[in-house]
């Protein structure tokens, strides 16, 4: 039984918090005093609960996470964000508690702006000094790779586009010889980049180049079958003073929003997994809630004027309940405004098609506009549905593709949306072919594997204008 793994743990996002905390506790009292405000006790209070919320919402957004992988435009979305919601918690609770009153107007408006630039320029300029550190190579380890494999070719790419990596990779290893980077090293690795390290030798070599100092970090990307041949080069590692480290081979399954956990003390790998959980889950939920009962509130005279044209063009009901598949497969009724003369809810189920003569005049409309999903706020409002996730597919189209698609059923592990990142992603429409439900199935898992709040934002207002340009049918 493996004994406990721990976490290492990063000073970078503890130095961020702190630093965010120093800039938010010194912004408000400076900028009273460019606005002539004289300061008070709220105006510590203020800023303490500003440190609190702001701890919360930028571990939300991810923005102490490692940035090595983002873009600077997405680091200063993300700040900014981070920020806004921030604020408008400020505001709810001064509200609450009548302290809104004790600051001017003009002194909240200008701690909102300067606060902000605050933490973006904080942020921007430290991207920018790990950046300068990395090239410099100010502390980077001498680093091999054991595993002339695609995983290590893999490692050793990523450490070569990340200026903050702090890895230097001095050469791949391998008994077995030179392995799928060909001979001298050549081949497989121009697929990544022609640029790579060198394939230098052996284990024999490595043990060498170690008590030289020529080496002091080693990376293992065998396969995870070769367990006797990982056992016996930790044991020759340990009669070293090098830093050993087994980089799992994952390439073989196909992970779904994998993270590491722990299940009956034992550290593991999820598979399949939702990321809505804990913390996360509950935002989505209070989002997805939020932002329903404003928009029914809004579209209450367009929902009015929508059934009164349905049951005053055509007969039948004026809301139409179909079977769908929700969270983890249960069978759910998904609310919409009748649009054909029919209501198929059996275990045949034939799509839409252009010009289908079962639409009505009114439910072409409705349809183009997507006026028809709208009573699907209904659903979300319920809980079985949310505003943003995978579009449920009649049951009879889940039924037929789940057999076709391999890992159809994963799209399930969060709850369905009325909108989706395939459906602005131009698989929207008509699905008559496995290729073209191949394709949104493949969006539908890039959705769950970088869900996040901002994602789901971006989509929504995506959704606008997709609605607004689209040729539905």
């Amino acid at each position: 039984m493996p004994s406990n793994i721990q976490s290492t743990r990063s000073l970078i996002p503890a130095f961020l918090h702190a630093l965010d905390s120093i800039l938010l506790c010194l912004s408000l009292p400076l900028v009273q005093w460019l606005t002539f405000q004289s300061l008070n006790q709220s105006t510590v209070t203020c800023s303490l609960v500003a440190c609190v919320l702001l701890f919360v919402t930028g571990e939300l957004f991810g923005m102490y996470r490692p940035s090595r992988d983002r873009s600077a435009d997405t680091e200063v979305r993300i700040a900014t964000a981070a920020w806004t919601i921030t604020f408008l918690g400020l505001i709810v609770i001064g509200l609450l508690t009548r302290t809104t009153e004790t600051f001017a107007r003009s002194t909240i408006v200008c701690w909102y702006v300067f606060g902000g630039l605050l933490l973006v320029c904080s942020h921007m300029t430290f991207r920018g000094l790990l950046e300068l550190l990395g090239r410099s190579g100010f502390g980077a380890r001498k680093t091999a790779i054991v595993g002339a494999n695609r995983l290590g070719l893999e490692i050793a790419h990523n450490a070569k586009i990340s200026s903050d990596s702090g890895l230097n990779i001095v050469g791949f290893f391998d008994d077995r010889g030179v392995g799928v980077l060909g001979e001298k090293g050549e081949g497989r690795r121009s697929a990544l980049d022609a640029d790579q390290p060198p394939f230098l030798g052996n284990s024999d070599l490595l043990i060498e180049m170690i008590e030289r100092g020529e080496v002091d970090t080693v990376l293992l990307t065998l396969p995870m079958r070769a367990e006797k041949r990982i056992q016996a080069l930790l044991d020759r590692l340990a009669n070293t003073t090098a830093s050993a480290y087994i980089v799992p081979d994952f390439f073989v399954f196909e992970l779904l929003h994998s993270r590491w956990t722990h299940v009956g003390g034992l550290p593991v790998v999820s598979v399949f997994e939702s990321p809505m959980y804990g913390v996360d889950g509950w935002l989505k939920r209070s989002l997805d809630l939020m932002l329903s009962l404003v928009g029914l509130v809004l579209v209450a005279p367009i929902l009015l004027l929508c059934a009164i044209l349905i049951r005053t063009t055509s007969q039948g009901p004026v809301f139409f309940r179909q079977k769908r598949y929700g969270l983890d497969g249960k069978e759910i009724l998904v609310w919409k405004f009748r649009s054909m003369y029919t209501c198929d809810n059996g275990p045949v189920v034939k799509q839409a098609t252009k010009n289908d003569p079962r639409i009505t005049p009114v439910g072409r409309i409705l349809r183009k506009a997507s006026l028809d999903e709208l009573p699907q706020l209904f659903n979300v409002i319920e809980g079985n549905m949310s505003l943003v996730g995978p579009r449920p597919h009649a049951t009879a189209h889940n039924e037929h593709f789940r057999k076709l698609i391999r890992g159809y059923m994963m799209r399930h592990k969060v709850k369905p949306g009325i909108t989706g990142l395939a459906q602005v992603e131009g698989s929207r429409g008509e699905t008559d072919t496995t290729e073209k439900m191949e394709a949104r199935i493949g969006l539908d898992h890039r959705y769950i594997r970088d869900w996040s709040v901002w994602l789901d934002i971006k989509i929504l207002f995506k959704t606008i204008f997709v609605v607004l340009k689209q040729d539905a049918y």
